[in-house]
């Protein structure tokens, strides 16, 4: 019988593992609907909601996996989950039409739901002063983004982009299997069958429940929707191959990723609403510089009109949207630890909702971004709409956290947490 210990470690690693190979599958349209987006002529609108669709289905059973991991256990619903994802993967590549493309999105959607699942599971196997850096060492599976990036376009450019979806599928299954055999289940974990799918739902009607809703928005939301953006922005914007755009992108994708460890620990330390609170400002700013547009003006001067030209090279670029990456990281985790701190016995119906929401943010924000760029011809205008939703975060933050706590010092960080 392993150990109470061996067993932590063994559910942490392997949720971790089968986490980030749903994302990299939640996040294969960023890079086959590139060459898919070819194929059928699509508008920018229509590549939206063609990479925006699985992220659709991941968003909205989010609530209702979590509930039934609060009841049933996180580990048959995680292997559960990842077995209903293999085949229509694997389908992708028999796709020739635009529709038959979305309805394969939408189950393979289902991938992304794997989030609550996973973070309830993991945050009830640790002790509360080692839930935020467990619950961020779990979501560093969002670099199942950046996995995506590095290993899909040379599939695409050695085998084509049907092999992608394939290879894929058989990593999905081989994972699944490889989380059954090497995870455990603990019956105490459950919330147990007398406790009704009303009763857990009731806790939605508290108001810092739909507060953390919003702040998700942009530090997931705002992560997905770039995630799935952004290989094709490069591609526009600074005229790069599809390889050499991945690899930049994944200059993001990785670091939101990765680093939502150490997130979570910084969050255990400093508390939720400290790093919260700079993130939002460190964002804020960063997106502020993103959204200027290649700007050319002319001005009249004693010599005769002068032509100046204002603009992003690629390496400026790619720095800001590391620092973005490195923020949103640290935000993930931090409003998990929100969850954690004030809502321990609904872990999973609170994750549930507010994962919902931040998906939907992801699903929502390409379509916007292609809708915003066919309307204004302005591809900054991604990071316009980004930096809007930022500020409502810092307003909303201000006025119910900010006025009543200090956001500098650690010996805060219990005050905060209370309220």
């Amino acid at each position: 019988m392993a150990t109470r210990r061996r067993q932590q470690l063994s559910v942490l690693v392997m949720s971790t593992t089968a986490f980030t190979m749903c994302f990299a599958a939640w996040m294969l349209f960023a890079v086959i609907g590139i060459p898919i987006k070819e194929l059928l002529a699509l508008n920018e609108t229509q590549f939206g909601l063609l990479a925006a669709t699985p992220v659709l289905t991941g968003s909205l059973v989010r609530l209702p996996l979590g509930m039934f991991t609060d009841k049933y256990g996180g580990r048959v619903v995680f292997f559960a989950l990842m077995l209903a994802t293999v085949l229509p993967t694997w389908l992708i590549s028999q796709a020739t039409q635009y529709w038959q493309f979305l309805l394969a999105g939408l189950f393979v959607g289902l991938a992304g739901g794997s989030f609550s699942v996973g973070i309830a599971y993991c945050a009830r196997w640790f002790e509360r002063r080692n839930q935020g850096f467990a619950m961020g060492v779990f979501g560093a599976g969002n670099s199942g983004a950046a996995l995506t990036k590095f290993v899909a376009p040379a599939m695409v450019v050695g085998f084509g982009w049907q092999f992608v979806p394939q290879a894929f599928a058989a990593a999905m299954l081989v994972v699944a299997l490889a989380f059954w055999f090497f995870t455990y289940d603990d019956p105490e974990h459950r919330v147990g069958s007398h406790v009704g799918f009303a009763d857990q739902l009731r806790v939605l009607r508290n108001p810092r429940v739909w507060k953390y809703c919003q702040y998700y928005s942009i530090v997931f939301g705002g992560y997905v929707g770039l995630a799935l953006w952004m290989t094709k922005y490069y591609v526009a914007e600074f005229g790069l191959g599809l390889e050499a755009a991945a690899l930049l992108a994944a200059c993001f994708s990785l670091p939101g990723g990765v680093l939502r460890a150490a997130g979570g620990w910084l969050s255990d330390r400093y508390g939720a609403h400290k790093v919260t609170w700079w993130v939002m400002w460190v964002s804020w700013i960063c997106l502020f510089l993103l959204s200027y547009p290649h700007t050319q003006f002319t001005v009249l001067t004693v010599d005769g009109p002068r032509t100046f030209e204002i603009h992003h090279n690629v390496w400026f670029f790619t720095a800001l949207m590391f620092v973005v990456g490195v923020a949103w990281a640290f935000g993930k985790a931090s409003v998990f630890k929100y969850i954690a701190d004030e809502f321990p016995h609904e872990i999973g119906a609170v994750s549930g909702i507010v994962g919902l929401i931040g998906g939907l943010g992801g699903f929502l924000l390409p379509i916007m971004f292609g809708a915003l760029l066919d309307l204004t011809g302005v591809r900054s205008s991604a990071f316009m709409l980004l930096y809007g939703v930022t500020w409502v975060s810092l307003i909303w933050m201000y006025w119910t956290e900010v006025r009543r706590t200090d956001v500098l010092h650690a010996d805060a960080a219990p005050a905060a947490a209370s309220r």
